[in-house]
């Protein structure tokens, strides 16, 4: 199954760029033989400023058809780490081929995108800077997926 990270913003050299190609390297590396990855990301930007509306179109056209698709918001479903590699393992074993993040710009995601989604993800109560909430997916991502083989990456 690909994994798709769609997200508002250009993400420009320094440490969070650094942070998120360290987990998608090891992401593919330990997904691969699991049926899980490549991991790529996709970002949009809305040059004429038309707010979440229009990111929200071009969200929707860098998800690719047919696509998992799962919301990053602060309204949805707190997960623990092997609850999330769970869920990846249901859709991946359901025979779904793509699954499709969508992280919202400054103001989050336009509700009509929202409610479009299969599921929707919240990495707790607080609200992260859109960049960072790319750098924990990523981790969570491969902490997942060495979940899945077995690695001892993640304790509990």
């Amino acid at each position: 199954m690909r994994i798709h990270i769609c997200a508002v913003g250009r993400l420009r050299s320094g440490p969070e760029k650094t942070l998120i190609d360290d987990y998608a390297t090891r992401f593919d590396r330990t997904g691969r033989g699991l049926g899980l990855g490549p991991l790529t990301l996709t970002e949009v930007e809305d040059r004429k400023g038309g707010g979440m509306s229009a990111e929200a179109g071009l969200l929707r056209a860098a998800v690719p058809k047919g696509a998992v698709l799962c919301a990053l918001d602060e309204r949805g479903a707190v997960m623990t780490s092997p609850d999330f590699a769970a869920v990846l393992a249901k859709w991946r074993d359901a025979g779904r081929s793509d699954l499709a993040f969508v992280i919202g710009g400054a103001d989050g995601i336009a509700p009509a995108l929202r409610a479009e989604a299969d599921h929707s993800l919240s990495f707790g109560k607080m609200v992260w800077p859109h960049m960072m909430a790319r750098v924990m997916l990523s981790e969570q991502l491969y902490r997942a997926a060495s979940i899945l083989a077995g690695s001892p990456y993640h304790r509990e």
